[in-house]
């Protein structure tokens, strides 16, 4: 009989105890303590099981489960005899930022003092003893939600001093979510604040702190050492091109295998695959997403679980916002091709802005790509990554948050396809105003929006749009040897039921254009011209159902003018 699937469920001794549906992960304790490394980040994508396996290492190690080992017993670490003497012997503080989504730094601040403080509640009884002076009791009781710096900063070294006076070991440090703050300030706009703060908790916690035994982070991206890690050079940084502990977090072709033929769902292996497989942890390609696969077992039904939980804000807006190279990028890639690079795994958010590599590091880091091939140049000492989307699932979120640009914020989307597809002109203007009216601002507000930026990141991110709402009936392509102010589009259409489509965008340049109508007589020209209908009559289309069109911007007014 199928073991219940627990759905959300992130505590180890209820998985394990309850007999609920678990994935044996044991066996990543002992490579993390075999290791011996002084402190190690772990990134992985959002729901990968991350949290889950931070409160097994506690579960295991700590002190206050001293004695119940039983709650391994028939797990992977239990078989050996040396772990079975290592369980419930170290303290262990255990701390997360997951919940840290604050939309301002105060706030933010105010949140990590607060599970500081939940920390410290776990040992008030140190107050009862004499292992603290009445002075250290009196700082003891300061940590509060509203302690000042100084406290924050070294709150954490001095519970590990308590600690180690207490049992007489150096304690274990988990810190889960570690980034989390930051991904939030850098949406909302407090980076500098919040990166400066964890600099210094940092520092104090993990480098000059004289009574750490060990520590273990995780989050989803790696910081750089420069943001918030400086001087920190006791750290062993695991992220997702790297092969240590490659399957300690998500489940393995074989453990998918096992789970779909427990729940009686064997005959569908290949869609699942499909679906949820694609994650590549170091050489490891045969790496699911944990999430998908636990609901998609409790539901047995394929949805886009993982892609539709909150979490996606920065993704969107970092490709929303981004210029014309991200979106051609991602044209590309939701064709299913490759796209090479470099990447930078040390992300800087207050470079993202400005750096292409690092939104594409951050998309593999997240999850949303993965590594198709990877070269290395001996010669140069540089490596170069071939990039996919990551599978069906987050192909399907992509499209979903590209459709969500328009049809969520302005009704009149829908009404411009209908117009085009009508072939109506008229309407397609009308439309097409009200809806370069309501979105340029929503496609240019980083860092240094312009008014240069605005048509270009508009109307790249509206042929996004087209891609999706159309790809049932059109193969789009999109002319990517034209310069500024121009981008010509194609509509192949998949029916003899259906025209084909040519546009041309031109942004209007007052000093080569007297108005917006000769600036759109000079697309369709450009058109005719550079004969970007011969490509559609060499495939049998005839000239009657080729449509072509002209867009003139100018500010947040455009004209439309077709033939």
């Amino acid at each position: 009989m199928a073991r219940t699937v627990s759905i959300g469920n992130q505590n180890f001794e209820s998985l394990v105890s309850n007999h609920y549906f678990y994935v044996d992960k044991t066996d990543f304790i002992r490579e993390w303590w075999e290791n011996a490394d002084c402190v190690t980040v772990i990134t992985r994508p959002r729901r990968f099981g991350k949290t889950l396996n931070m409160n097994m290492v506690e579960r295991f190690f700590s002190v206050e489960y001293a004695g119940q080992g039983e709650l391994f017993a028939g797990l992977g670490i239990w078989q050996e005899e040396t772990y079975r003497g290592l369980q419930g012997t170290v303290p262990v503080i255990g701390i997360s930022f997951a919940d840290i989504k604050e939309n301002d730094f105060a706030s933010a601040r105010k949140a990590i003092c607060h599970n500081i403080k939940r920390v410290y509640r776990r040992y008030d009884f140190l107050l009862e003893t004499e292992l603290l002076s009445e002075e250290e009791k009196k700082t003891f009781r300061m940590v509060s939600t509203d302690m000042e710096n100084y406290l924050l900063m070294d709150s954490i070294r001095a519970l590990s001093e308590y600690l180690f006076r207490c049992y007489g070991e150096k304690p274990i440090i988990l810190l889960d979510e570690y980034d989390t703050p930051m991904q939030e300030a850098y949406v909302w706009g407090y980076w500098k604040e919040i990166a400066q703060l964890m600099r210094g908790f940092f520092n104090s916690t993990f480098k000059t702190n004289p009574y750490l035994g060990r520590a273990l982070m995780t989050g989803i991206t790696r910081m750089s050492r420069e943001s918030i890690f400086s001087d920190l050079n006791n750290l062993e940084v695991v992220t997702t091109t790297k092969d240590k502990y490659a399957d300690a977090f998500g489940f393995t072709q074989q453990e998918v295998s096992a789970a779909l033929g427990e729940f009686g769902l064997s005959d569908m292996e290949a869609q699942v695959r499909d679906w949820y497989d694609g994650f590549t942890f170091g050489s490891r390609t045969d790496i699911y997403n944990p999430w998908s696969i636990i609901n998609y077992l409790d539901e047995k039904r394929f949805s886009s679980y993982w892609a539709n939980t909150s979490e996606n804000s920065l993704v969107g807006k970092l490709i929303r916002e981004s210029g014309k190279n991200v979106k051609l990028i991602m044209e590309n890639l939701l064709k299913g091709e490759v796209f090479r690079t470099e990447i930078d795994e040390q992300i800087v958010f207050d470079r993202l802005d400005h750096s292409e590599t690092a939104i594409f590091s951050l998309l593999l880091a997240g999850g949303y790509l993965r590594v198709a091939e990877h070269r290395f140049d001996l010669k140069t000492g540089r490596e170069q990554y071939a990039l996919k989307l990551t599978n069906r699932e987050v192909h399907l979120m992509f499209e979903r948050m590209i459709e969500g640009w328009f049809k969520n914020y302005v009704p009149e989307y829908n009404d411009f396809i209908r117009a085009l597809l009508l072939g109506d002109v008229e309407e397609m203007n009308y439309y097409m105003n009200g809806i370069a009216l309501a979105t340029f601002s929503y496609f240019d507000t980083g860092n240094s929006p312009s008014g240069r930026s605005e048509p270009e990141r508009f109307y790249h991110g509206f042929v996004l749009g087209l891609m999706v709402e159309l790809s049932d009936r059109y193969i789009i392509s999109s002319n990517r040897e034209s310069g500024f102010g121009r981008y010509d589009v194609m509509l192949e259409p998949k029916s003899e039921s259906d025209d084909a489509i040519l546009m041309e965008f031109k942004v209007r340049r007052p000093n080569r254009e007297k108005s917006l109508e000769e600036t759109a007589a000079a697309a369709l020209a450009q058109i005719a011209k550079k004969r970007y209908a011969d490509a559609l009559a060499e495939k049998g289309i005839a000239g009657e159902r080729i449509h072509t069109y002209g867009f003139a911007f100018e500010g947040k007014t455009v004209l439309i003018d077709g033939r």
